[in-house]
């Protein structure tokens, strides 16, 4: 009597796989994509694996795929108008899904992965943002509806009130609201287009 197969599934070589590519990429070894970055005249370049990059951006894997032929094995993006810590940190994250990153520069990084069309980074950023925004909205209505003490009231709606601005700033920026049906595809980003304004491939390699 034959016998059904069975599925041989690891949880952790994903993970493992990632790590490894990762100190590879910091060891220099196996890489063949560059970028270059620059922003108010800061410029560095970053260099990672093109099978990586392309598997996480469609923007760089749609540069790499083309450059066949044109740059040879190894070729080159730059990228205007991109501060180079933020790019690190993308980069990060697309090796080892996490990266700690300042308060102020979510917003920078969902900015970078729609402009790179880097889904998974795109769709944490946003998820953060979101968290962010329900978290202050949650302590302007438990301050609210316990009214605070007389001391309270003197210090807090001044903190408060800069939160509550900051909350309605990044809502509007985020397209008018957080439907949890939205996407970051999916809702407005001020005309923004997702192309990058000033991207083009290197010459040579």
């Amino acid at each position: 009597m034959e016998r059904g197969g069975v599925l041989l599934e690891s949880k952790s070589s994903p993970i493992n796989l990632g790590g490894e590519m990762h100190q590879l990429r910091l060891l220099g070894h196996l890489c063949g994509g560059a970028v270059s970055v620059e922003y108010q005249g800061v410029r560095a370049e970053w260099g990672g694996h093109k099978a990586v990059l392309a598997a996480t951006s469609k923007f760089l894997g749609g540069v790499f795929l083309n450059e066949k032929g044109m740059d040879g094995p190894r070729g080159g993006v730059f990228l205007n108008e991109v501060q180079v810590a933020d790019f690190a940190w993308g980069g990060e994250f697309v090796y080892t899904a996490k990266v700690e990153v300042e308060e102020g520069g979510v917003q920078r990084m969902l900015e970078i992965a729609e402009k790179l069309k880097g889904g998974d980074l795109s769709e944490t950023c946003f998820q953060l943002k979101k968290q962010m925004l329900e978290s202050v909205l949650l302590e302007l209505q438990n301050f609210s509806e316990s009214g605070g003490s007389e001391e309270e009231s003197a210090t807090q709606p001044s903190i408060l009130g800069g939160a509550k601005a900051a909350a309605v700033a990044e809502a509007e920026r985020a397209g008018g609201g957080l439907n949890p049906s939205d996407s970051p595809g999916g809702r407005p980003r001020g005309g923004m287009s997702p192309e990058m304004p000033a991207t083009k491939s290197k010459e040579g390699g």
